[in-house]
């Protein structure tokens, strides 16, 4: 892959780059960071790029940037094959221009009201997106004028061709000025388009993104298509099925890994973040912890997730799917190392399925549905795992020393069913009967951190997630700056920040946990 480069390397204005940062993206894919500065000098550009390779950032970020929001007149017209492209081009276009003022971006496609088009364009726009049959139409009826042109993208060059545009593609261009710019993306380069390259720019620069082979056929690669306010319930169900003891949960944002981590931790999960906006020592704890256990999912960016060798990984969520194709190889490769098995889960969006399609195409790999699972799959679930548990109980023998307890509820009139499904209702009631606790190995307390003694534990029925969400609920401090949590049976500890910890206690000292008062002490360092 090409090296990382971040956007604040370019040449772009302040808006854009914050835009850029509220989206929570990290750094340039392979096709953004050769594209974005050669269409910055102004130069032609013919691309040979595949859906899902970040290229609508690649052509948007700089053409946003160069154009002159005070002026009314339409300035960049881009082309576009089909009204969900046109539609998905348009709704990143706003993303990235979120913060500049005055722009308008007007998509324009078959199926809408042409009415609402013509009042869109009349109260001006800068950029119109649009599929070519739509824009013919809007200048048949001189509702569109390209005079002002200074940009013309053509996006999946080639479908538009196989589409029958040529003749359209042809009058459009002829309409706009000829010291325009133009962009040409293909995800091929047939004569046809080499051909649209040398009639329609000027001394072009040619770049194209090479994708590796895929080298991890004993990975399970299934898919699940769900919606976005679904997926963390998707993921925790689908955690509590497979019971991984380490997981990596992929997704696009640093933003995303924030949200994603903190509510898996408030559900009680032992989660912790991984991404660019950590400092070093941060990265290094949360790696240590997942290395020793301490944790069991790793939420993580790809940038943050790079060159991390951990060879147990038994399961990769791709909770979004990734920007470019050749990261689903990446992050799907982090799990069946060393000879083991692996599973491999992407969380595919209804209007994401294209960008699946082009993964199994490059990675000539046959990704399987798999339906969203039910309530009564996790419960089925975690019931075999209970019965393999209870199996190797009895083979060790190391259950024997319950036994008069057993007899004891038969003699009281139990029947063996009856005390098998109680105990497997007490087990499996749901996760809030676990008693789970991060291990803090050897007790010593991490640089930056500071311990507190909390003066409650098992024999309350106290679980580490109990903790983490009265301190994150009473004082605002994020799940993830929570470190090591130790459970005992009339005590606990839980690290915090270090320059947080008077104020933590001070908080606490009228709060409750479970609706038990507690006493929060600072245990000294020794």
């Amino acid at each position: 892959m090409v090296e990382p480069q971040k956007f604040s390397d370019f040449s772009i204005s302040e808006d854009l780059l914050k835009a850029v940062a509220d989206m929570g993206f990290e750094e340039a894919t392979p096709i953004q960071k050769m594209a974005i500065p050669v269409i910055l000098e102004g130069k032609d550009i013919t691309g040979q790029a595949q859906t899902g390779t970040g290229k609508t950032a690649a052509f948007g970020i700089p053409l946003i940037d160069m154009i002159d929001s005070e002026s009314r007149d339409v300035q960049a017209i881009v082309l576009a094959p089909t009204r969900e492209l046109a539609i998905q081009i348009a709704e990143e276009f706003a993303r990235f221009g979120k913060f500049k003022k005055g722009l308008s971006i007007v998509p324009v496609y078959g199926g809408q009201p042409i009415e609402r088009q013509f009042r869109a364009l009349r109260a001006g726009a800068q950029i119109v997106i649009g599929t070519p049959g739509r824009i013919m139409d809007h200048l048949d009826r001189k509702t569109l004028s390209l005079q002002k042109i200074r940009f013309a993208v053509l996006d999946e060059a080639d479908q538009m061709l196989d589409m029958g545009f040529r003749d359209d593609i042809a009058k459009i261009l002829g309409m706009t000025p000829k010291g325009r710019q133009t962009l040409l993306f293909s995800a091929t380069m047939p004569p046809a388009i080499l051909d649209l390259s040398k009639r329609y720019q000027k001394d072009p620069k040619f770049i194209r993104v090479v994708h590796g082979e895929m080298t991890v056929p004993q990975i399970e690669q299934c898919y699940l298509e769900v919606k976005e306010r679904e997926k963390l319930d998707v993921l925790c169900k689908l955690i509590d099925i497979y019971n991984p003891d380490l997981a990596m949960v992929f997704c696009n944002t640093k933003r995303a890994v924030d949200d994603v981590t903190s509510r898996l931790q408030a559900r009680g999960y032992f989660a912790d973040a991984l991404h660019g906006d950590m400092k070093q020592t941060q990265r290094d704890r949360v790696m240590g912890k997942f290395r020793k256990g301490s944790i069991d999912i790793l939420v993580a960016t790809d940038v943050a997730a790079r060159g991390l060798d951990i060879s147990e990984i038994d399961c990769v969520f791709n909770y979004d799917v990734p920007q470019d194709v050749e990261y689903y190889i990446h992050r799907i490769g982090r799990t069946a190392r060393a000879g083991r098995a692996g599973t491999s889960i992407s969380f595919v969006a209804p209007k994401e399925i294209y960008k699946l399609r082009e993964i199994q195409r490059f990675a000539k790999v046959k990704i399987n549905r798999i339906p969203i699972p039910s309530t009564s799959d996790v419960e089925e679930s975690q019931a075999r795992l209970l019965i393999e548990k209870v199996k190797e109980v009895n083979l060790t023998g190391l259950g024997e020393r319950f036994i008069p307890y057993v007899e004891q509820a038969l003699e009281e009139g139990l029947t063996c069913i009856e005390i098998a499904t109680a105990l497997m209702k007490i087990h499996l009631g749901g996760r809030e009967t676990e008693t789970r606790s991060y291990e803090n190995e050897g007790g010593a307390i991490e640089p930056g951190m500071a311990r507190i003694r909390i003066s409650i534990g098992r024999d309350k029925q106290i679980r580490a997630k109990d903790i983490v969400g009265a301190i994150a609920g009473e004082t605002g401090l994020p799940g993830r700056s929570i470190g090591a949590i130790e459970i005992f049976e009339h005590f606990s500890y839980v690290d915090v920040p270090a320059d947080r910890i008077h104020e933590i206690i001070e908080i606490m000292k009228d709060r409750t946990i479970r609706g038990f008062t507690v006493e929060m002490t600072k245990v000294e360092n020794k």
